[in-house]
């Protein structure tokens, strides 16, 4: 039975795709620029390679930005926009084969074109790997899926009934899906947690996130006891230790961040990834990063915790973890 890796396996490489002047990054593109190369050189030191989706047009650039560094994989490509953790291939495992494996992805529920994104994997990644390629046909993306070495899954009611991603399929069926997919022992689906302004219909990736030692880190809102999250959040945290029961929650701070326009934006510090020895975890100049970042201290005791500034990425309602996709060591040619 292939199962889907946890995060904290050792990986060869992190996938990203460069933003470019077509693509909504158009009015912050400096400042993505820097955030990207900061993520970049972070990644590298981890002792990962970066495949590295990059416009026809930014090629030359963009390598010229990294030619010093043998371990950044230039991908040309055509995307329509950069968030890879939704559409770029998972991996699993049976124990001695890898594979890669995607599902469709249609923009969130058809919010937003996804028609080049969801080619990336056939047409620019499949080359890339030493491991054989599934497709299935259902719409799931990578953002809206947690395991642990154990089997457990973790995705969200809100995300999952959403019909224009698979028609009137049943939380049932999608346990089945789970299971036969990507190996998951148990699926526990969460009814209670969003953050005004995402687009993903609540993504796990900015709620809870396991550790290897029995552990769940979650985006909580005690800090702001008044916010109009803090129910939510609250009956999150609840929710999640009444599923599980033997783990040990960590609550993350709940910042406060708007847009130009009013708007409240939906900033997770549970928007980290796990790379080999570090977490890099999200800030986003605000009052709460020092909290955050000791909470994830505490929660990963043997990781080294690198904040990385995500104020931009924000500004396009997602977050760190959700413009990488990490590829686990053995899968790439």
């Amino acid at each position: 039975m292939h199962r889907l890796l946890p995060e904290w396996v050792e990986q060869e490489a992190v996938l990203l795709a460069w933003p470019h002047a077509n693509t909504d990054w158009a009015p912050w593109l400096s400042a993505a620029h820097a955030t990207y190369q900061q993520l970049i050189f972070a990644i590298l030191e981890q002792n990962a390679r970066v495949l590295l989706l990059v416009d026809y047009a930014q090629l030359d650039a963009v390598q010229t930005l990294f030619a010093e560094h043998g371990n950044v994989v230039f991908i040309p490509a055509k995307f329509n926009d950069t968030w890879v953790r939704d559409y770029g291939f998972l991996t699993t495992s049976d124990g001695s084969e890898l594979r890669a494996l995607e599902f469709q992805f249609n923009g969130w529920g058809q919010k937003f074109n996804a028609e080049l994104d969801n080619q990336v994997n056939i047409k620019y990644l499949a080359d890339q790997l030493q491991v054989p390629l599934f497709s299935e046909l259902a719409v799931v993306e990578g953002g809206a899926l947690e395991i642990d070495a154990d089997g457990i899954l973790l995705s969200t009611q809100l995300c999952l009934t959403n019909p224009k991603r698979n028609g009137e399929m049943t939380l049932e069926e999608y346990r089945s899906l789970f299971a036969d997919t990507l190996g998951a022992k148990q699926t526990i689906i969460l009814e209670h947690g969003h953050l005004a302004g995402d687009d993903t219909d609540g993504h796990i990736d900015t709620l809870a996130r396991f550790t290897p030692n029995q552990g769940v880190v979650y985006q909580g809102c005690e800090n702001r006891p008044t916010d109009p999250h803090f129910s939510g959040l609250h009956a999150l945290g609840a929710e999640l230790q009444h599923h599980l029961p033997e783990h040990t929650l960590f609550a993350l701070p709940l910042p406060e961040i708007f847009s130009a326009e009013g708007e409240r934006l939906p900033a997770s510090y549970a928007n980290f990834l796990i790379l080999n020895g570090a977490i890099l975890a999200p800030i986003y100049q605000q009052p709460e990063d020092a909290e955050a970042l000791a909470v994830l201290a505490q929660a990963y005791p043997d990781y080294t915790i690198v904040p990385i500034d995500c104020s931009v990425l924000i500004q396009q309602y997602g977050s760190l973890h959700c413009i990488t996709m990490q590829i686990p060591k053995g899968v790439l040619a």
